[in-house]
Formats: C-alpha cells, sequence, structure tokens
C-alpha cells in the first residue's frame, strides 16, 4: 500500500541514510516531502546525509508554512513543528518523526503519524525488504533511541 505523502523529520532521514535504507521512504509513497527547515538540520547534522536526501527520486523540498496555534502549543523544535504542519495541510500524508512528544501531538491533531520503526516495519510488511530485524539492529547501532524491548515487541508484529 503506498501512501500519497509521507512528511519527513531529520533524524529519520539522518538514521535511513546511515544504514543505506533512504529508499524505503520512497518505496512507500508517492511523494517524499522535507520542510526548508527540516533540509536545513540536516544539513547541519550530516553533509553526506544532506547529499543522499537531496538525490531521492520523489523527493520535494517544501517552504515552511505558517503553524498553527494547536502545534506551536507544544512547544516542539522547529523541524517537528514544521513537519506537522506540512502534514496537516497535505492531505493522504504521513508526518515521519521520532520525537515521541511529536507523535502524541500529532495524534491530538489527528495527524497520521509514524516513525523510523514504523517506516521499517511498513517496509517489512509491504515485501520492500526480506526481514527487518537486520536493519533494526543497525539502526540502533547507529543510535536510533528504542529500547530493545520496544524494538523486539515490534519486530515480533512482523514475525521476526
Amino acid at each position: 500500500m503506498s501512501l500519497d505523502a509521507l512528511v519527513v523529520n531529520a533524524s529519520p532521514l539522518i538514521l535511513l541514510q546511515k544504514v543505506d535504507a533512504l529508499f524505503l521512504l520512497t518505496a512507500l509513497a508517492t511523494e517524499v516531502i522535507v520542510p526548508a527547515s527540516v533540509i536545513s538540520e540536516v544539513r547541519t547534522g550530516s553533509a553526506v546525509a544532506s547529499d543522499a536526501v537531496e538525490r531521492l527520486p520523489q523527493l520535494q523540498v517544501r517552504a515552511d508554512v505558517p503553524v498553527p496555534a494547536d502545534i506551536v502549543a507544544w512547544d516542539l523544535g522547529t523541524g517537528e513543528t514544521q513537519v506537522l504542519a506540512r502534514a496537516l495541510v497535505t492531505p493522504g500524508s504521513e508526518a515521519v518523526l521520532d520525537d515521541r512528544q511529536g507523535r502524541r501531538c500529532a495524534a491530538a491533531l489527528g495527524i497520521p503519524a509514524t516513525g523510523t520503526l514504523g517506516v521499517v516495519l511498513r517496509a517489512r510488511r509491504a515485501g520492500q525488504i526480506p526481514a527487518a530485524r537486520p536493519l533494526v539492529e543497525r539502526l540502533l547501532a547507529e543510535g536510533m533511541y528504542l529500547s530493545l524491548q520496544v524494538a523486539d515487541a515490534a519486530l515480533r508484529e512482523v514475525g521476526e
């Protein structure tokens, strides 16, 4: 099942680039939207990730949008704020962000959201990768903040 669009924050982009899995984003959605402020964060955090991200086939860098007061009230980082604001005004999109508070904000506002782990699990279910466990283990080794218990429970959901 392909989504219309994924609106992606910096940490999923950087983490997926570190494990050579940016292709999962384009395999799962027709369009990959990255707000301008997120591209700036990626450029600051990793030149290698920035180059890889900007070469994604379906990548659409979009200007930052005005942020509704409902999102501002959550006092999130600039990237999370812009991802949620863009997802709110982009029908058929899903926000991809790892920040727990950002995902809570998304849930409160009815914005579909997932994280890096969710992208990997969805790719596994869609047959885009033969197994999720090796990729999850590599993501954890690269610094993805996730307890082993949560990772194992998620992997059990896809039969691993």
